[in-house]
């Protein structure tokens, strides 16, 4: 190897936070930039079955470039923040929340870590709840087909917003810009072919989907909607609770895709280790697995873990009614206990107003 590639080879290795995480972590991001491509190529294809295997991998690119972003949220990839940041706001290009910017989406999830609470802007089950009948019955009509329409919504409302909302007024050029530049991108895709932008839909309908069905289960926190008269502190002192340590690991779940089959865990980059995550949320993806083991034992089907197969009735069941419950349901750690856990909604991370 030439003095130059040692160079570079040494640069790279020093910029990550964990020496012995960087083959993993340039494998994820190359995952994504690399998939992401394969993946739109694909839908661009006339073959139906390399359109399949396009949304399946565009979908999971998408996924993963959402959990990727949550990890230079934590600055846990790279030493500098500076670089955390500039690989975070690329993936908020890939995954379609770069109407927000990198600091807001930061700032949202910290609070979600330092409040021990779901602390939001914008009430979206209020704005359903409100809605004109016939728009409120399209959106249920949606949810009950399993279209994601109420997180369509929020990353809808992220964007038109700051145009009718005064107190987000300053936000208007900077989401008219990045508007305007994906318009023209999805255009170009459109005139080259619609049914590879239909098909992309598609995969980030999926993406959605996923997203949601983790997010749904991994807390029973309290939400405060912070509005323009809002104080968030105000609001924690008045209704009295505690929350400390014990309540943030009491109403924190690890709703993990596989007990038997780890791997399959990647699906979420390790993200439904959540109470590991909570534990210490500077440990990168891939420590969390052993860093749960190590707070709470073997891993296996008792508290904290759900596994995602008990949840899947319940995500079912429930899909109209989290859209309006203030009520989380009931949750009990055993067979059928997860049937009546309504889940939360509107809580991605990804939708920072």
């Amino acid at each position: 190897m030439s003095s130059k590639n040692k160079l570079t080879s040494f640069t790279l290795a020093e910029s990550f936070k964990d020496k012995a995480g960087v083959k993993l972590n340039v494998f994820a991001i190359s995952f994504v930039l690399i998939g992401y491509s394969i993946g739109f190529a694909c839908l661009l294809s006339s073959a139906w079955w390399i359109n399949i295997i396009g949304v399946l991998l565009t979908a999971q690119t998408l996924v993963t470039s959402a959990y990727l972003l949550h990890e230079f949220s934590h600055y846990s990839i790279f030493k500098s923040p500076h670089l955390n940041k500039r690989w975070g706001v690329l993936m908020t290009w890939i995954n379609g929340s770069c109407y927000s910017t990198f600091e807001e989406i930061r700032n949202k999830h910290m609070h979600h870590h330092v409040d021990r609470a779901d602390v939001v802007s914008f009430d979206i089950k209020q704005f359903v709840v409100q809605l004109p009948k016939p728009f409120k019955s399209l959106i249920k009509c949606l949810e009950w087909l399993y279209i994601p329409a109420t997180e369509i919504l929020m990353h809808v409302l992220v964007i038109v917003l700051p145009f009718i909302t005064p107190r987000w007024y300053s936000k208007r050029m900077r989401k008219s810009i990045v508007l305007l530049v994906r318009v023209i991108l999805f255009s170009i895709v459109g005139y080259y072919s619609l049914k590879a932008l239909a098909l992309y839909a598609l995969a980030y309908c999926m993406m959605l989907t996923a997203l949601r069905f983790a997010d749904a289960y991994q807390h029973t926190y309290d939400a405060f909607i912070v509005g323009d008269a809002g104080n968030k502190d105000d609001m924690f002192i008045a209704d009295g609770k505690v929350r400390d340590y014990a309540y943030e690991q009491a109403n924190t779940y690890s709703n993990l895709v596989s007990i038997r089959y780890p791997v399959l865990n990647l699906i979420f980059l390790n993200f439904s280790f959540h109470n590991a995550h909570h534990e210490k949320p500077i440990v990168p993806w891939y420590q969390l697995p052993a860093l749960h083991e190590k707070l709470y034992g073997k891993i296996d089907a008792s508290a904290p873990v759900i596994p995602m197969w008990q949840l899947l009735k319940s995500f079912h069941h429930h899909r109209l009614t989290r859209l309006e419950s203030d009520d989380y349901g009931t949750l009990e750690f055993r067979p059928g206990g997860a049937d009546g856990f309504i889940g939360a909604v509107g809580v991605s991370f990804l939708t920072a107003i």
